[in-house]
């Protein structure tokens, strides 16, 4: 079998020398990163943020959730251009060798891709983590790191999609894989900054607001 066909990804002439079929099942993936998922947001809840607000427990749950995948699954994945060609069973390699069927940019290392996750890992990863420490400890800076971020991430998507359509948007192996990884599960990257956003923007309005009504009441 020939290296161009010896993969199961989209296109079919997509060459990957040394590629090693995967070796965990979906389900077996999936199972560990929810349980680890569930971890994180359990020790946040119930541990860092049992004082806060519901509102703002939610909200250091998402950040240290999203900062752990950002900086591990993500890191690993820029820092590891030869993840299809492990043979050790390695979870993290088997999880992109996985994803990579809902969208083979992964697998192909393109430009486009290692740039948004490498951007993604160092910088937005780190800052989603002093996120929660921001929020847990009242920082007047919280609402501005936390819109940066978001903003951040909603700019990553954005190039992460359009890229692909301007690609021709043919990276997946089948509409299973196309709609369940490649749009649902980075759908939640685009929903939840957004209304992080939204709430941040009209907070710093208010504040800023509050700040010129006192300005203004001391000019008088």
């Amino acid at each position: 079998m020939d290296e161009a066909a010896a993969h199961p990804y989209v296109p079919r002439d997509l060459k990957l020398p040394g590629y090693v079929p995967i070796s965990m099942s979906m389900s077996t993936i999936l199972a560990v990163y929810l349980g680890a998922s569930l971890f994180v947001v359990t020790f946040v809840w119930f541990l860092l943020g049992r004082k806060k607000a519901h509102l703002d427990r939610l909200l250091m749950c998402w950040w240290a959730f999203t900062g752990l995948t950002h900086m591990v699954l993500e890191g690993y994945f820029v820092f590891s251009p030869d993840f299809f060609k492990d043979n050790t069973s390695c979870y993290l390699a088997e999880v992109w060798k996985e994803y990579s069927k809902g969208d083979s940019r992964y697998a192909g290392r393109d430009s486009a891709v290692i740039a948004v996750e490498g951007i993604t890992a160092v910088i937005e990863g780190p800052a989603s983590l002093l996120a929660v420490y921001a929020i847990a400890k009242g920082k007047s800076y919280s609402y501005v790191l936390q819109l940066a971020i978001s903003l951040g991430q909603l700019y990553g998507c954005l190039v992460y999609f359009i890229t692909a359509f301007l690609e021709g948007d043919n990276f997946a192996t089948n509409s299973f894989y196309y709609y369940s990884y490649y749009i649902f599960a980075n759908g939640w990257w685009v929903l939840i900054p957004f209304l992080i956003s939204y709430r941040c923007w009209n907070k710093i309005c208010e504040s800023a607001n509050g700040v010129e009504t006192k300005i203004k009441k001391k000019t008088r």
